[in-house]
């Protein structure tokens, strides 16, 4: 009698699904670094404020002196401190850790010769770029909520739990101070998704994970000095780093969404071209390593 086994058919929908994308990269020292910094931050200026030689004086260069902007009221309790905390993330370091999570990602199955074996499996080309896209903004999203988290804690800690008090006048209750803060959070979010999808594309284009990054580093550092030129006059409103900060709305008596809204619509088509020009480019591109 004749044994006969069913051989096991290739299904492309099992192929690198998110979850196993994740661990993956979960794994790697870099998420490991990233997910730390956003811890750091928070400690290391909380050490300047406290141990620095203007401690006494409540904090030196104008932070936390009370003044009523967002900096000076940075010590006024853990809501601010968050406050605080995002806006000098947001400037540069949230920018350069979602463009190495997107850049990294293509670049770095390049780099190690392992690109042409995933795809040898054989995980489809899209498929590939899909879980490499959404991992990607997954960890830099985690690594947002941890510097918000982080910061939050280490500021009750230091600072206590007073509520938010905003720069444009008034402060508010717990519930608006939740509100007001995850409104900011998920607003920068969105903003990220201009360096992630430039580094996206990036890392179709090179095959050296930190050229993906740097480039995509350097090319909102341009913008955002071509935003600073006054002389461009309303052609800066065209450029999409322009909307940077307009989570400052968020902070008035009344949430006003309307440089939000298109802050955040400029980011999300911004983002889906970047990512359809990356993956579009993909189709084409001859795997050697």
């Amino acid at each position: 009698m004749s044994v006969t086994t069913e051989q096991p058919t290739y299904q492309a929908s099992k192929t690198l699904t998110v979850r196993v994308e994740l661990v993956r990269q979960l794994r790697r020292r870099r998420t490991l670094v990233a997910f730390a910094v956003g811890i750091a931050l928070p400690l290391i200026v909380v050490a300047a404020v406290k141990l620095g030689p203007s401690s006494s004086g409540g904090g030196g260069g104008g932070f936390g002196d009370g003044d009523l902007d967002l900096v000076g009221l940075a010590t006024a309790g853990a809501w601010n401190f968050a406050l605080t905390m995002l806006f000098f993330g947001s400037g540069f370091l949230l920018t350069i850790i979602a463009a190495m999570f997107l850049g990294d990602s293509v670049a770095s199955e390049a780099s190690w010769s392992t690109l042409r074996y995933l795809l040898a499996a054989p995980v489809p080309r899209r498929r590939l770029m899909r879980a490499k896209a959404i991992v990607g903004l997954m960890l830099t999203g985690i690594t947002l909520l941890i510097l918000v988290a982080a910061s939050w804690i280490i500021g009750a800690l230091a600072f206590g739990t007073g509520p938010l008090t905003s720069p444009l006048g008034g402060s508010f209750d717990l519930s608006q101070s939740l509100l007001r803060l995850s409104v900011v959070t998920g607003y920068i979010m969105l903003i990220m998704l201009i360096p992630a999808g430039i580094a996206f594309l990036m890392s179709v284009l090179t095959d050296v994970p930190l050229g993906a990054v740097g480039a995509a580093v350097v090319i909102v550092i341009v913008l955002n000095i071509l935003d600073a030129l006054e002389a461009l006059g309303d052609l800066r409103r065209l450029l999409p780093t322009d909307y940077g900060n307009a989570w400052v709305d968020a902070l008035g008596p009344t949430i006003v969404w309307d440089q939000m809204a298109i802050g955040a619509s400029y980011s999300v088509v911004v983002f889906a071209i970047l990512a359809l020009v990356a993956t579009l480019r993909f189709d084409r591109k001859d795997i050697t390593s």
